[in-house]
């Protein structure tokens, strides 16, 4: 009876054990599952970069598992506050393209009220909680009794608007590689280019068309939204009827895909569509890859049907740049020693891919254009039209111009030469430094070779005059491998 007791207590003992296992696992699990799907993120949340993951690390999902917010690893030790379509892991919003902090354990992500990553990036706001949308917006909300926003990515978009986001006048989108911007105007959407980094140029202007709402003076400003039925529409605050419409290819088709435009790294603003499996692209704001700012590079030339190749019409377009772009600015300051650092290229039949949107004079003659360009130290170059009297100025490093069949178009542009010549690369002008210094070792060992043998000959001399009787000593002992190595050696070097 007594051995049945305990049987039946050690057994009890057993199950009570693997319970208390079990519940100890799942107490450590379970946070980790819960904090990869949550839905909101209170005050108090805190996270770091886990050094496993590869690409993206998920803190907070919508709704339906569309989109994610979480660490986004760049450049492998790098990391980005992102928004991802989960679906296709492609970022649809950054926090900090431009201050990127690094994958360590060091890096922490809190929330406070605000959303922080200290040194980096913070919503600069007092929430109560983050929540992400089935829209992809990410918010940060007040708990008080309508749940009141108080800070939205949508707010702050980076290169990409999706389908229902307002884009407004005092928003702009950036490509990833900061040279091309999307702003609004008072009656248009303007794309601009960062070639010089004290102006930027415009090189596409739509305007809206007006047709079924005009633009009231005073009664507030435009906006752009991608809608859902496939079009980029500008409206005016105030009015639902749009403005403008720019329609994409899956217009009025009935397609149900998420839809976004993205300024790309050339300049083109695109849209494009998730089929369920890849992003289609419906829309090009510039259909021509000669009308893109600069497809061919710095001091290229696109010709439509042949491609790129080089203004000066020598250097290989392939081998990835026609020229250096120099460090932008102007030939104003003093590093620049006027005409013994500027060379001049001349080339008939070009013209610019935009230049109804540039500045130009109207002069008599090509002499009169090219003078008013070599006058201007903040002039890069020159387009005159033979026919017009149209002097284009380009105050901005020369980048790709167009291939024309009309010699009367003619081209005048100035070519910085001090990084090739008198300011060396820092590394160019260490390795000439290096190699200098091994000519002058080489030369050195040679030197002192010629010198050792010359001292050996002169001791074989020596040697044989001894032998004749001159000088007797041990040195007639050296009939010997080593004696007759050395007069090989001679006999060789007289041949």
């Amino acid at each position: 009876m007594k051995t049945s007791t305990n049987s039946v207590t050690r057994q009890s003992a057993t199950h009570f054990l693997l319970f208390v296992i079990v519940v100890l696992y799942t107490a450590c699990t379970c946070p980790r599952t819960e904090a990869a799907t949550q839905q909101e993120l209170l005050r108090g949340f805190k996270a770091t970069p886990n050094p496993s993951v590869k690409s993206f690390q998920a803190l907070l999902n919508d709704s339906t598992g569309t989109f994610s917010f979480g660490f986004l690893r760049v450049n492998s030790k790098q990391l980005a506050i992102a928004v991802v379509h989960v679906p296709s892991s492609e970022p649809l919003w950054l926090a900090n393209p431009t201050q990127l902090a690094p994958w360590s354990d060091r890096t922490q992500l809190f929330f406070n009220g605000s959303l922080v990553i200290s040194g980096f990036w913070s919503t600069g706001t007092q929430g109560d909680r983050v929540v992400l949308l089935d829209s992809s917006n990410l918010q940060v909300q007040k708990l008080d009794n309508s749940a009141s926003v108080v800070w939205q990515s949508f707010d702050f978009p980076t290169n990409t608007l999706v389908e229902n986001q307002n884009f407004t006048s005092n928003m702009s989108l950036v490509s990833s590689n900061e040279l091309y911007s999307m702003r609004l105007g008072n009656n248009f959407i303007g794309l601009y280019a960062a070639f010089n980094e004290k102006s930027k140029q415009i090189y596409l202007r739509h305007t809206a068309l007006e047709a079924k709402a005009d633009i009231v003076e005073g009664k507030g400003p435009i906006y752009a939204r991608v809608d859902p039925n496939g079009f980029l529409g500008m409206y005016q605050v105030g009015n639902p009827i749009g403005v403008d419409l720019q329609p994409f290819t899956s217009y009025q088709k009935n397609i149900s895909g998420f839809l976004m435009v993205r300024l790309e790294p050339d300049g083109n603003l695109k849209g494009y569509y998730w089929d369920g499996s890849n992003w289609v692209l419906v829309y090009q704001a510039i259909s021509n890859t000669c009308d893109l700012p600069s497809p061919c590079g710095s001091y290229g030339l696109c010709t439509s049907g042949s491609g790129c190749s080089c203004l000066d019409n020598k250097t290989d377009v392939s081998s990835g740049k026609c020229f250096s772009p120099s460090s932008g600015g102007d030939f104003c300051n003093d590093d620049v020693e006027k005409e013994n650092d500027i060379t001049v290229l001349r080339r008939n039949g070009v013209d610019l891919p935009f230049k109804e949107l540039m500045r130009y004079e109207i002069t008599p003659s090509l002499e009169q254009c090219e003078g008013y360009c070599k006058n201007n130290c903040s002039c890069w170059g020159a387009l005159y039209n033979n026919g017009s009297g149209f002097c284009y100025i380009v105050d901005y490093p020369i980048q790709t111009l167009l291939g024309v069949g009309d010699d009367s178009k003619v081209g005048y542009f100035k070519v910085r030469q001090g990084a090739g010549k008198k300011k060396m690369d820092v590394g160019f002008g260490l390795g000439i430094a290096v190699l200098c210094m091994a000519i002058a070792v080489s030369i050195g060992a040679i030197a002192f070779g010629s010198y050792k043998i010359w001292v050996r000959r002169k001791g074989v001399r020596r040697i044989l005059e001894e032998e004749d009787g001159v000088s007797p000593g041990p040195y007639k002992n050296l009939g010997s491998a080593s004696f007759r190595s050395i007069e090989m050696s001679s006999n060789s070097s007289r041949r």
